[in-house]
């Protein structure tokens, strides 16, 4: 990872960015400080793809990875009631903190993410509370998507938001970030993705990240690759909502 802090226009690819100065809490400040209205519908829809999945809870554990964690908790939540272990996956030392303070207890406004998700019994029905579950489940761990080649078929479920499109420019390191997701899962496993659609790139705090520009198309071919058996799901947003990005890509199936 290079030292040197890129601004708006200069990190275009995911070795040349300075992951250790991503703010998270600029970046959950803007994003999911109060719950939007595609976020609230992308999680109904992956609350019913995994509900549908799991209809009742086994005796087999189950193993769960949300790559790319980052300040978003939300998909880690989506994978709450059947996981006995979540791993949470971040480059950014900054984001690893955010993560570790959050899994001990994490802020009310996620709260209003869990209330979404409880709309299916599975998530309603807990027998705990979901922070101490979320406590017991979650393990943070540092480390690169690309890594994740070496572990095929460890995890049972995964999810994977805003993460293959937001850390470079590159259309091949693109692919491979999608590649090295889905290698992780094993086979049957059901996964959720999201994609930021033709971003140009954001900020998190001040200082600029690189993203690459895809569309549905490009999800599409890029899941292709590893299964036949997914949905893509086109969302669009208004400019003022996210800057700099037309809209999202949801992607959801099994391995």
């Amino acid at each position: 990872m290079h030292e040197s802090i890129g601004l708006w226009g200069d990190a275009p690819l995911n070795s040349e960015a300075s992951w250790a100065a991503f703010d998270p809490h600029a970046y959950v400040d803007h994003n999911y400080r109060y719950i939007h209205t595609l976020d609230a519908e992308i999680l109904s829809i992956v609350r019913d793809h995994f509900g549908e999945h799991f209809p009742r809870r086994g005796d087999r554990p189950v193993t769960g990875i949300d790559v790319g964690a980052g300040g978003n908790l939300y998909p880690a939540l989506a994978m709450l009631p059947w996981c006995d272990e979540i791993t949470l996956l971040d480059r950014s030392s900054a984001n690893v903190r955010y993560l570790r303070d959050q899994a001990d207890s994490y802020d009310g406004h996620w709260d209003q993410f869990w209330h979404v998700l409880c709309k299916n019994e599975a998530y309603s029905a807990l027998d705990v509370d979901p922070r101490a579950r979320f406590r017991d489940a979650v393990s943070v761990q540092e480390g690169d998507i690309f890594d994740l080649a070496r572990h095929e078929g460890r995890w049972s479920m995964g999810t994977m938001f805003f993460v293959a499109e937001s850390i470079t420019s590159s259309r091949a390191d693109f692919d491979r970030g999608v590649e090295c997701f889905l290698w992780a899962l094993a086979p049957g496993a059901p996964f959720a993705a999201a994609f930021m659609a033709h971003s140009v790139g954001y900020c998190a705090g001040e200082y600029f990240f690189p993203a690459c520009n895809v569309g549905e198309p490009e999800v599409r071919a890029s899941l292709k690759r590893f299964t036949d058996a997914f949905r893509t799901v086109d969302l669009q947003f208004s400019a003022d909502l996210r800057e700099g990005q037309g809209g999202m890509i949801f992607a959801y199936g099994t391995r």
